[in-house]
C-alpha cells in the first residue's frame, strides 16, 4: 500500500504532468484554456481560438466581452467561421471572435506582426491569409476576425459605442496578444499592427486611438491612409469615417422595424446583413475611435511609433473597370465633371489628358492619385513615416473573372508577394520580389526600420520602372 506521501506526489505529478504533444510544442496554454495547433518540420499554426465571447444575443451591438474558459484542450487546428457576410464565401454566423497564430518552430521573443484584413468592411476574413514566409523570416504572425458591416458599424439613438464595434473587436484582439502571445514565442513588447485596404484603414485609426496605447509598437499601413477620399462633387470628398450621431440617425431610420435595441438584437443574421449597405463605414465620436482620424493625425494626435506607408502605383485600376464602361474622351470628361465639377474637371484633363483609346486609363491614373497616393505622401508627413510603392508592372490578378484592361499594380496586388493568398503562385522574378519585401517587412518589425531614409520612397518592382508623377499639388 502507497503512503500518504506518495499517493499525495502522485497526484501533484498527474495533475501537473504535460502532455508529449505539449513537451514539443504543439499545445499551448492561453489565458482561457489550453490550444493544440499543428506543427510542421517548418513552423506551428494555431487556428479558431477565441479572443472574445461570442457577439451573439445581449452581446450583439456591445463591445467585446472576455471570451470563455474552456475545460481540456481546445483543437485549434483549422479556422473559425468567418464573420457573418455576404459575397463569396458568404456566412451567416455570429460566433466569429476567433484569431490564428503561425509562428516559427522553438520561438522565443520573437517580433509578433498581427494582420487586420481587407474587404471594405463588410467582408473577408483573417483566416483568407497565409503568414507562412512571414513566419519562416523570423516573426510570430497573428490573424484576427472582427465584426463587419451591419454587425460593426451599426448605430443606434442610447446605444453605446454605436458604430465602432469592429475596430473595438480589433482592439479586444490587441488585447488578446499583449496577454498570451508570450506562451507562442512572441514578444508581447515587439508588436506591429499591419493591414491593407479595409485593414489599412483599419490600422491607421488604431493609430489615432487612446485605447491602443501601449498595444502596439510599429505600424504598416498598406493602401488604407486614413485621408483616403472618393469624389463626391465639386469640391466635396466622401472619406471613409462616419460621425458617430449620424450612424445612430441612420440606425433608427432604418428599415429594420425595431424601435428599441432588445427588439434589434432579436433580428435573425439575415434581416442585419441586409442593413449592411448603409453601415460599413467606422464612426468617430466613441470610445473605441474619439476623434475622426483625419482630423486626429493633423492635430498631432497619434501614437509616436515607427509607421511604414505604401500604396500600389495603379489602385483604382480594377475599381474603374468595375464602375464603368469603356470610355471615349467625352465620357471621361463626364465622369470628371460629375466627380468634381466643371473647374477641376480641366485642371484634372490638363495633367491627365486623354489618350485616343480606352479613356479609363487616366481615369484610373488621376484617381489612384486623388485617392491613394497623395493621401499617402499626406500620411507620411504627419507621422514621419518611411514610404513604399509596390509597382509590378504585371503582377499575377487575385480579382476573378476580370476582363482585358492594363492593370498594372492594381489595388491588393501585392498580397500575393507577402501572403498566401488567392492560390496565387509565384515563379522567377516574383519570387524573388515577394522574398525581398518578406525581407523588409520583417526588418521593420524588428527593428521598426524598413532599410531605407525616410525621406526616401523604396519601388518594389521586378525591373526598373519610371518614377510616376502624381501631381499631388492638383489634389
Amino acid at each position: 500500500m502507497r503512503s500518504t506521501t506518495t499517493l499525495i506526489a502522485a497526484v501533484i505529478l498527474a495533475a501537473t504532468a504535460v502532455p508529449a504533444a505539449h513537451a514539443a510544442g504543439t499545445i499551448v496554454r492561453t489565458d482561457t484554456g489550453l490550444v493544440s495547433g499543428t506543427i510542421t518540420d517548418a513552423q506551428r499554426t494555431f487556428q479558431g481560438i477565441p479572443f472574445a465571447a461570442p457577439p451573439t444575443g445581449e452581446n450583439r451591438w456591445r463591445d467585446p466581452q472576455p471570451a470563455r474558459p474552456w475545460h481540456g484542450v481546445l483543437k485549434a487546428d483549422k479556422p473559425g467561421p468567418r464573420c457573418a457576410q455576404d459575397g463569396s464565401p458568404a456566412s451567416d454566423a455570429e460566433d466569429y471572435l476567433h484569431l490564428n497564430v503561425t509562428t516559427p518552430l522553438n520561438a522565443t521573443n520573437l517580433p509578433v506582426l498581427v494582420w487586420l484584413h481587407g474587404g471594405g468592411f463588410t467582408g473577408g476574413a483573417g483566416s483568407d491569409y497565409g503568414m507562412d514566409r512571414l513566419a519562416r523570416n523570423g516573426s510570430v504572425v497573428v490573424t484576427i476576425n472582427y465584426r463587419l458591416g451591419a454587425f460593426g458599424y451599426f448605430g443606434f439613438p442610447g446605444l453605446g459605442g454605436s458604430g465602432a464595434f469592429g475596430l473595438a473587436d480589433q482592439q479586444k484582439a490587441l488585447e488578446w496578444v499583449r496577454g498570451n502571445i508570450r506562451a507562442f514565442g512572441g514578444d508581447p513588447h515587439n508588436v506591429t499592427l499591419f493591414g491593407a485596404s479595409a485593414g489599412g484603414l483599419s490600422a491607421c485609426a488604431q493609430l489615432t486611438s487612446p485605447r491602443t496605447e501601449g498595444l502596439f509598437q510599429r505600424a504598416i499601413i498598406q493602401s488604407g491612409p486614413c485621408q483616403l477620399g472618393l469624389p463626391a462633387g465639386e469640391h466635396q470628398v466622401q472619406h471613409p469615417w462616419a460621425a458617430r450621431e449620424d450612424v445612430e440617425r441612420a440606425g433608427a431610420q432604418a428599415p429594420h422595424g425595431c424601435t428599441d435595441i432588445a427588439c434589434l438584437r432579436r433580428l435573425p443574421v439575415a434581416e442585419v446583413k441586409k442593413l449592411t449597405p448603409l453601415f460599413s463605414k467606422p464612426a468617430y465620436g466613441t470610445e473605441a475611435l474619439p476623434e475622426n482620424p483625419v482630423t486626429a493625425l493633423r492635430q498631432g494626435h497619434f501614437h509616436r511609433i515607427p509607421v511604414l506607408a505604401g500604396t500600389a502605383r495603379d489602385e483604382l485600376t480594377v475599381f474603374v473597370v468595375m464602375a464603368y464602361p469603356k470610355l471615349d474622351a467625352t465620357g471621361y470628361e463626364q465622369v470628371l465633371v460629375q466627380g468634381f465639377g466643371a473647374a477641376k474637371a480641366q485642371r484634372i484633363l490638363a495633367a491627365y489628358p486623354p489618350r485616343g483609346g480606352d479613356e479609363r486609363v487616366p481615369l484610373s491614373a488621376a484617381l489612384t492619385a486623388m485617392t491613394s497616393a497623395c493621401t499617402t505622401d499626406e500620411l507620411r508627413s504627419q507621422t514621419n513615416a518611411y514610404g513604399y510603392e509596390f509597382a509590378e508592372p504585371e503582377p499575377p490578378m487575385i480579382f476573378p473573372g476580370m476582363p482585358e484592361f492594363p492593370y498594372g499594380a492594381y489595388h491588393g496586388s501585392e498580397l500575393p508577394f507577402l501572403t498566401r493568398y488567392a492560390g496565387v503562385e509565384l515563379h522567377g522574378d516574383q519570387q524573388r520580389l515577394s522574398d525581398e519585401m518578406v525581407r523588409v517587412w520583417t526588418r521593420f518589425a524588428r527593428t521598426g526600420r524598413p532599410g531605407w531614409a525616410r525621406h526616401d520612397v523604396r519601388i518594389f518592382a521586378t525591373r526598373e520602372v519610371a518614377e510616376a508623377d502624381h501631381h499631388c499639388g492638383l489634389w
